[in-house]
This record gives C-alpha cells, sequence and structure tokens, in this order.
C-alpha cells in the first residue's frame, strides 16, 4: 500500500499479550512499516505474574516508556485492542504531542472528565456470570479491599471472544485429501483459525481489572491532552463480547472520533480479520499524518 512509512505501537487486551498482533506486525513490517508489539505487565512473554502487578501504572509502564522513549518530533500510531485501550488512554493523556493518530479496536474507550473505571462498568451492566461461561475470577491485593483478576475461559473464548473460529470444527472432519491440494483455499482458511483460537486458549495469561485502582478511579484523563489527540475508533461489527451499539457510545463519549466498521470481525479481529485490519490500520496512518 502507498504511503508514508509509519511506527505502529500495538496494545494487547486482557489475558492476552504482544503474541496477539503476530498476523498484523507482520503485514504492517511486510508494508515497510516500523512495529513495536508490547507486552504489558504480568501479560505474554514479560515476567511475573498478572495478580502481582502492583498498579494499573505499572501495568501500562511499558507503553508510557516506549511512547516517553520516542526521538524529539517523532510521533507514532498506537493502537490498542480492548482492555488496552485504557493504557492507551493514558498514554494519550501523558504524551500528547508523540500521537499522531490513536485507534480504537473494539477497545474499552474512555471519557475525558470521567474515571477509567466508568467505561469498563457500563460494559459490565447486564452481565451476569453466566455469560462469562468457563472463565474464571480470582482476588488479590488487600484483603478487605481485594481486586478481581480474570482468565479467560476455552468455552468462552469459543463462543464470545473467537466465535468467528468455530469450535465444532475439527481436523477429523477435514478430507486428508483436500489438506494437500493447493487450491484448498477454504479448508486451509478452516485450519488456520482454528490454530488461532487454539494458539489464545494455550496463551492467555490472569489479569488483573485495576476496578480499586487510584488512576483508573482518579479524575486522569482531560479535554486538553487526553481529549486533543486525533482518534479513531474501530467497530467489530460482530462483537459477541463488547456489541457494535456500545462500541459507537464510547466513541460518541469522545467528540471528534472518527468511527469505522469492520464487518465479519469478532472480538478478535486481528485474527477473524487481519488482512481488513492491517490494511484498515494503513489507511488511517496515511490519512492522520505526522504533522
Amino acid at each position: 500500500m502507498e504511503g508514508d512509512k509509519h511506527h505502529f505501537v500495538l496494545i494487547h487486551g486482557v489475558c492476552h499479550g504482544a503474541w496477539s498482533w503476530y498476523r498484523v506486525a507482520t503485514a504492517l513490517e511486510a508494508a515497510g512499516h516500523r512495529v513495536t508489539a508490547l507486552d504489558m505487565a504480568g501479560c505474554g512473554a514479560s515476567p511475573g505474574r498478572g495478580e502481582e502487578v502492583a498498579s494499573f501504572e505499572e501495568y501500562s509502564r511499558a507503553l508510557l516508556d516506549a511512547v516517553a522513549a520516542l526521538a524529539e518530533g517523532e510521533k507514532a500510531v498506537l493502537v490498542a485492542h480492548s482492555f488496552g485501550g485504557q493504557s492507551l488512554a493514558l498514554a494519550m493523556e501523558r504524551y500528547p504531542e508523540k500521537v499522531s493518530v490513536a485507534v480504537f479496536v473494539t477497545a474499552t474507550m474512555p471519557a475525558a472528565g470521567k474515571p477509567m473505571t466508568y467505561a469498563f462498568k457500563q460494559l459490565l451492566q447486564g452481565k451476569g456470570p453466566d455469560f462469562f461461561m468457563d472463565s474464571t475470577l480470582g482476588s488479590t491485593g488487600d484483603p478487605r479491599n481485594p481486586d478481581k483478576t480474570f482468565l479467560f475461559g476455552p468455552k468462552y473464548m469459543a463462543r464470545r471472544v473467537y466465535q468467528l473460529s468455530p469450535p465444532e470444527v475439527c481436523y477429523s472432519f477435514v478430507p486428508q485429501f483436500l489438506l494437500i491440494l493447493p487450491s484448498s483455499d477454504v479448508w486451509c482458511n478452516i485450519i488456520r483459525i482454528m490454530q488461532d483460537l487454539t494458539l489464545g486458549i494455550a496463551m492467555v495469561r490472569p489479569s488483573r481489572r485495576f476496578l480499586n485502582d487510584d488512576t483508573m478511579n482518579g479524575d486522569v484523563l482531560t479535554s486538553a491532552r487526553y481529549g486533543a489527540v486525533r482518534r479513531v475508533y474501530v467497530v467489530a461489527e460482530d462483537d459477541e463480547w463488547k456489541p457494535p451499539g456500545m462500541q459507537r457510545l464510547m466513541a460518541s463519549w469522545n467528540p471528534g472520533t472518527e468511527v469505522m466498521g469492520l464487518q465479519g470481525a469478532d472480538h478478535m479481529p486481528m485474527f477473524s480479520k487481519s488482512r481488513e485490519l492491517s490494511e484498515l490500520l494503513m489507511v488511517i496512518a496515511n490519512k492522520y499524518p505526522r504533522s
């Protein structure tokens, strides 16, 4: 795709890690762009456990440090998925001059002047324990006011997060002779999305939600800084966990946000629509130049 070369900084969602961006990162790098995919504290390949992360500031430290370390005058395209939208918002508030455009991909998008927990609590409304199926909650921190840790369950991932990677399909259902034919694109695609779900189930780690955290509950996002950064919300139109209407509502809390829809994308568009998402990110980056 023609256009300037950009620096993309990719921020994963809860329980996931930098690994979840591998398809998108590969596509962006193949197009000549620079890509930094980060592991938040206690996630992905980072050391330590999620429940040991003391604060949301510490959780987001890898992103804050990466943006702070950008060369003078350099601006990056910051792209966040899901829970990562809150870390992105914090980076926008701290370093607005270093962000060419902020992209929220079916991400939690806080509103200036409200605590970051506000958006997350709105997402949870109407979702009882049964909604999260076999996912598990734990407790950590001060026993008198504990925080919750969360881990996706395999059934929940298959039904509400990676639902466009159908769990009922398995290799035994695929005629073996089709697997060796170079033209068997449909079967290859079925196997590919099965592999993404299998990868996700193997790689997710428990994460804190930081509902009692001072930064998450404070008045830290301002219109003058966070609200001044150019931003785009990419709506995953087939997201089972974060319905499209809720995604658009969060975008509406932030005047000036451009909204773009991604058809056929579940909660993991970096897998279900990786090519389309990669191309869209390049379009966005070229539309919002670094000046």
